[in-house]
């Protein structure tokens, strides 16, 4: 089963950074809006390995037919909101299970 991935929000706290992170050069390349899709609850290609991290456990439950986390968390019983775990710009991810009608592109 194919499962979409779509970043919802992407955060960043200046402060936090200011005050705790060593300069890096290049920390995330995952923008709002951006869509990845998992075949069969693989990683997707291009998705951060923290992130993936973060929504494993999701993604294969979904793929495997799975779902209704929590005890009815999510109005979609099909589908997780997970962050990744950087604490300095996290990303609010949307998983669901892929429609039919979705362009899947190369997945």
């Amino acid at each position: 089963m194919d499962i979409k991935i779509t970043a919802l929000r992407k955060a960043r706290y200046d402060d936090l950074i200011q005050k705790y992170e060593n300069p890096i050069e290049h920390a995330c390349d995952v923008e709002e809006g951006d869509v990845f899709f998992s075949r069969d609850g693989e990683k997707p290609d291009g998705l951060c390995e923290s992130a993936w991290k973060s929504m494993e456990f999701f993604v294969k439950e979904l793929a495997k037919g799975g779902g209704n986390f929590y005890d009815g968390w999510m109005k979609d019983p099909r589908s997780a909101m997970i962050s990744c775990n950087d604490g300095f710009r996290p990303v609010s991810f949307y998983i669901e299970v892929a429609d039919d009608a979705d362009d899947k592109g190369d997945i």
